[in-house]
C-alpha cells in the first residue's frame, strides 16, 4: 500500500549534522558520525523554520491522534506516527517498521507506596516487537541504512541492541554483524540476534572494548554503524517522549526517570522534550534524571567529580547487563540534559536493583534489571528530597522481564547475591523461592495455609 508522506502544513525544517562539542556544522557525518573537526558526536538539528511559521499546536496533536485509526503502516508505527518530528529526507517508500512504540504507560501503586510517592507510572518500552526501547531508533537508522544502499549494518552490544538490529536488518533484507563482549551478556538477548541471522562474534572485552573495535572496522569497511552514536537512532528514540506526552494528555509530568548506560536513551528523550517546547506543544520541561549501577557509575562520576566537564571512565560491573558500560559515548548530551531540566544523578547498588525488580514485578509488570535501577534511584531521590511526595513521576522501563530470565531465577532462588544481601529484610519481603512438596493435595493445601498466615 502507498505510505501517506502529506506532512502537517507550516513545517518547512531541513535536518543539518552538528557537533555535540564545538558546534560546527558537517555535511557529511562519515562512518563513525564523528565531528570532522573535533571528534565530538554529532547530532541532527532542525533549520529553516520560523517561529512565525511553524504549526498549529493543536492541529499536530490531533493529526497524530487521527493517523492512529489509519491502516497504513506508516501510521501504525509509534515511531513514523509523528514523522514532523523526524529528519525530512527519509524516503518514506524506505521505512522499515516492525510497527515499533505504541507502547503502554502504566500506573505502580505498590511502587508508589514503597518510593513514598501518592502515585508513580512506568512508561514501558520493553514492549516493543524486540523487547526494548532500541526498536524506536533501529526503525529510523535501518530505513536510512537501507535508503543509502548499505548491505551490511553493525553493532557493538550488550544484548539489546544486537537483537533490534539483526531484526530490522533482515526485515529490511540487510545483513547484520554483532560484536558482544564474551560471557558478559544475557542468553535471552543473544538469541534473539542468532534467530534474526545477524554475523555474530563473541570478543574477549567488554562492551566498550567491542565498541573499539568496531570503529575500526567501519573505517576499513563499506559498514554502516548503528550503535547510539548513530544521530538517526537518536531522532527515533526521542518519539517515544511524544507518545508519553500524548498518553498524558499533554500535561508535564514533574520528573522522568531514566536508566543509565551509553547514555543515548536520555539524550533521546530530553531532545524531544526540547523540540516540542519549541514547537508550543508543552509549556514547560520535565527533570530528567538517570540511574545508573554503582558498578558501571561513569556519568555519576563525572557529574559529581568534574560538574560534568570530563568524562571519568570505569570499568564497569554490574548484573544489570544492559547497562554494563564504562565509557560511555553519550555522556555530554545527557549532562546536557539533565542541566538543561533542572535533573540530576544517582547510583544504585544491587542489592537495590534487585529488589526493585521484584517490586516492580508485584506490580504485575515485567522488566529487565537495567529498568529497575530507575525505581531504586528514585527511593534515593525521594529520601532526599528531590523527588517531592506529590509530584508526578514517570520511570522509563527499557527492557521486558524475558531479557534476562537467569536472573530473575537466581534471585528468586536465593543465588543471585552475596549471603549478607540475602538477609536482608526488604529483599526477603519481596523474594518468592519455588516450594518442593510431595505430589498430594494436603502437602499443597499446607502449603496455601502457610502462605495465608504469611
Amino acid at each position: 500500500m502507498t505510505q501517506q508522506t502529506t506532512l502537517a502544513p507550516g513545517l518547512k525544517t531541513k535536518s543539518q549534522f552538528r557537533c555535540v562539542g564545538c558546534s560546527a556544522i558537517n555535511e557529511q557525518p562519515g562512518g563513525g558520525f564523528r565531528c570532522s573537526s573535533c571528534g565530538d558526536l554529532l547530532e541532527i538539528f532542525y533549520s529553516g523554520t520560523d517561529k512565525g511559521e511553524l504549526p498549529d499546536p493543536a492541529f499536530l496533536r490531533n493529526l497524530w491522534l487521527q493517523r492512529r485509526m489509519s491502516p497504513l503502516s506508516l501510521d501504525q508505527s509509534g515511531v513514523w506516527r509523528y514523522r514532523e518530528m523526524l529528519p525530512q529526507e527519509v524516503d518514506w517508500a524506505e521505512v522499515v517498521t516492525l510497527r515499533e512504540g505504541n507502547t503502554p504507560l502504566y500506573e505502580l501503586p505498590h511502587c508508589a507506596q514503597s518510593s513514598g510517592l501518592e502515585r508513580l507510572a512506568a512508561k514501558h518500552q520493553g514492549l516493543n516487537p524486540t523487547g526494548s526501547f532500541k526498536d524506536t531508533g533501529m526503525t529510523v537508522a535501518v530505513s536510512v541504512a537501507k535508503q543509502q544502499r548499505f548491505r551490511w549494518v553493525a553493532c557493538a552490544s550488550t544484548g539489546n541492541t544486537s537483537a533490534s538490529m539483526a531484526a530490522y536488518a533482515a526485515r529490511a533484507g540487510l545483513r547484520s554483524l554483532v560484536l558482544i563482549p564474551q560471557g558478559k551478556i544475557s542468553w535471552g538477548k543473544l538469541s534473539q540476534a542468532l534467530d534474526y541471522g545477524a554475523l555474530t562474534c563473541e570478543l574477549n572485552s567488554d562492551f566498550d572494548g567491542c565498541m573499539r573495535v568496531l570503529n575500526q572496522v567501519v573505517e576499513r569497511m563499506p559498514v554502516y554503524l548503528l550503535n547510539s552514536v548513530n544521530p538517526y537512532r537518536i531522532e527515533g528514540q526521542k518519539t517515544a517522549a511524544v507518545e508519553l506526552m500524548e498518553q498524558l494528555g499533554w500535561r508535564v509530568p514533574d520528573h522522568v526517570i531514566v536508566p543509565g548506560g551509553n547514555l543515548g536513551n536520555s539524550s533521546a528523550l530530553g531532545k524531544a522534550f526540547f523540540e516540542m517546547r519549541q514547537l508550543d506543544l508543552i509549556p514547560a520541561l520535565p527533570r530528567i534524571s538517570v540511574i545508573q549501577a554503582e558498578g558501571a557509575n561513569a556519568l555519576v562520576r563525572t557529574v559529581r567529580e568534574t560538574g560534568g566537564k570530563k568524562l571519568v571512565t570505569v570499568q564497569p560491573e554490574t548484573l544489570a547487563s544492559a547497562i554494563r558500560i564504562g565509557n560511555p559515548a553519550s555522556w555530554r548530551k545527557a549532562v546536557r540534559v539533565i542541566e538543561n531540566t533542572g535533573g540530576t544523578v544517582e547510583q544504585v547498588s544491587e542489592l537495590e536493583i534487585a529488589v526493585a525488580k521484584a517490586e516492580i514485578g508485584a506490580d504485575g509488570i515485567g522488566c529487565e534489571p537495567a529498568s529497575a535501577v530507575t525505581l531504586a534511584g528514585l527511593k534515593k531521590l525521594v529520601t532526599s528530597g528531590f523527588v517531592k511526595r506529590q509530584e508526578t513521576v514517570v520511570l522509563i522501563l527499557t527492557g521486558h522481564l524475558l531479557k534476562d530470565p537467569e536472573f530473575t531465577l537466581r534471585f528468586h532462588r536465593g543465588e543471585l547475591l552475596p549471603a549478607d544481601d540475602n538477609n536482608n529484610a526488604a529483599l526477603r519481603s519481596v523474594r518468592r523461592t519455588p516450594i518442593v512438596l510431595d505430589a498430594s493435595p494436603d502437602a499443597v493445601i499446607r502449603a496455601l495455609e502457610e502462605a495465608e498466615r504469611s
